[in-house]
This record gives structure tokens, C-alpha cells and sequence, in this order.
């Protein structure tokens, strides 16, 4: 009787047992750039992101601009910069959803027999995801300058209020990762999402700076909500005014979500995909 050999089955390349952070960083940057590329393909994609900020801006200052300020273009001046923390957290939301398709294709499948770090699919999702930032952070100053919004600041300062927005929207997009990563289908990721994203937004010193008002409790939380943070250091960034500790909290939120998201995102992504 002839011996039958059966060979084992071919597995997917593994990476080396230990990827450089210059390499991690690399791999990360190439399949943002895949990313980037696909919005040339469906351009589509953006259509949420550059009509939300508009919408959001003409509402709430029409609706509470002489409610809150006596008058519309005062107003204006409080609003956008608060806005720009809401937008940064409105725009983490369609991360999770593409995540979430991605993986029901397949496309994580591909990605884990190749030779690269585990964990550059999930940095190239976030880092790709910043034509979304700049995108909806672009059509809300320009539309904002349309209707009399001003920097009154040094434009080294307003560098500076965008930058530490963009740093924590990065922080806040590995939360949408997690929620892509955990959601069963992309159809209840946006659920999911607006369970954490509308207390954070809402609850915060966005629309109202002046939080005296609000029940204790409610005041309470906008003190310590990250979003209030946020939005108080781009307002003194941008149109003038102290800044405090503002934006050292903000930094410190956005570090403390990375090291709690981060580790829980990599773990499900092991599960997932």
C-alpha cells in the first residue's frame, strides 16, 4: 500500500515576529492612501460630510442666535468654534460603518495574509479618514465666512485650535473603530454611535458657552464632558479670550481614549477579522 502524504494547508503570509514602529507607520500610511483613493472613485461619500456642517450651522444660529445672544452675528462668533468640536465628533461617525462593510466583504481577510503589521489595516482606516476632517472642518469656516464669522486671533493660534481638534478627533475615531469592530451589521453601527456621540455633543458648552444656566447636574457633566473642553480652547484659540486648562484637559482626554480604545479595538480586531 502506497503512502499518502498529506501536506498541510497554506496559511497566510505572517508578518515578522516584530515590525519597527517606522515600518508600522509605513504600512499605515499606504492603505490610508488606498483609502484616499477610493473617494476619487465615489466621491459620494463626502456628500454627508459637506452638507452637515451647513445644516448644523444654519440651524442652530437661526434658531438660537437671538436666544442666546440678542443677535445672529454674535452669536456666530460662539457658535462655529463650537461647532468645530462637533464636527470633529460628527465626522468619526462614518468610520465605523465603513469599517464594519470592509470586514463583511472580505477586505480584512486580504489584508491580514500580507506581510505587514497587524495593526496598519486599522491605522490606515483612521489616517485616511482625515480627508473627512478636512473636508467638513473646510465647508464649516467657509460657509461660516459667508455668513460674517471672523478669526480674531493670530493665525499661528487658529493653526493651533485646528490641530488640537484634528488630535482629537483622531483619539475619537478609534471609538468608531471599536463600534465598527463590535456592531453585528454596518446597519446598526450609526445606531450604535449615537448612543455615545449625542450625550458628548449635546451635553457640552457647544451651543450655550455660558453653562450657568443648565441644571446642577447637567452643568456637572459639561465641566468634565471632553466635547466642553474642546470647544472652550478652540473659542479662545480662534476669536480671543483665556483659555485655562482647557486645552491640557483636551490633550489628556484624547491620550486617555487611545490608551483605553486602542488595546480593545486591536483585541476585537483579532476576533473579527
Amino acid at each position: 500500500m502506497t503512502a499518502i502524504t498529506v501536506g498541510s494547508r497554506p496559511s497566510a503570509a505572517e508578518p515578522p515576529a516584530r515590525i519597527s514602529m517606522k515600518r508600522t507607520l509605513r504600512h499605515g500610511l499606504t492603505l490610508a492612501w488606498r483609502n484616499v483613493s477610493q473617494l476619487k472613485h465615489s466621491p459620494e461619500k463626502l456628500l454627508d460630510t459637506t452638507l452637515m456642517p451647513i445644516v448644523f450651522l444654519l440651524l442652530f444660529l437661526y434658531v438660537f442666535g437671538g436666544a442666546v445672544s440678542g443677535d445672529t452675528h454674535s452669536y456666530l462668533q460662539q457658535l462655529l468654534p463650537g461647532l468645530v468640536a462637533q464636527m470633529a465628533m460628527f465626522a468619526t461617525m462614518g468610520l465605523g460603518t465603513a469599517l464594519n462593510e470592509d470586514i463583511h466583504k472580505g477586505v480584512f481577510d486580504r489584508f491580514r495574509s500580507l506581510p505587514i503589521a497587524r495593526s496598519a489595516p486599522l491605522l490606515g482606516t483612521v489616517l485616511g479618514d482625515t480627508v473627512r476632517f478636512i473636508t467638513v472642518m473646510t465647508v464649516l469656516v467657509g460657509f461660516g465666512s459667508v455668513l460674517g464669522f471672523r478669526f480674531h486671533t493670530d493665525p499661528l493660534s487658529v493653526l493651533a485650535a485646528f490641530a488640537l481638534a484634528y488630535v482629537f478627533y483622531l483619539a475619537v475615531c478609534w471609538i468608531s473603530v471599536l463600534v465598527g469592530l463590535v456592531a453585528p451589521t454596518p446597519e446598526t453601527v450609526q445606531g450604535l454611535a449615537f448612543i455615545w456621540v449625542m450625550p458628548l455633543t449635546f451635553g457640552s458648552s457647544i451651543l450655550v458657552p455660558d453653562t450657568s444656566t443648565m441644571p446642577g447636574w447637567l452643568e456637572a457633566w459639561t465641566k468634565v464632558n471632553p466635547v466642553t473642553h474642546l470647544a472652550e480652547s478652540v473659542r479662545a484659540l480662534t476669536v480671543g479670550g483665556p483659555i485655562g486648562n482647557h486645552a491640557w484637559y483636551t490633550l489628556a482626554w484624547a491620550a486617555g481614549i487611545v490608551v483605553v480604545t486602542f488595546p480593545l479595538a486591536m483585541r476585537m480586531y483579532s476576533r473579527r477579522a
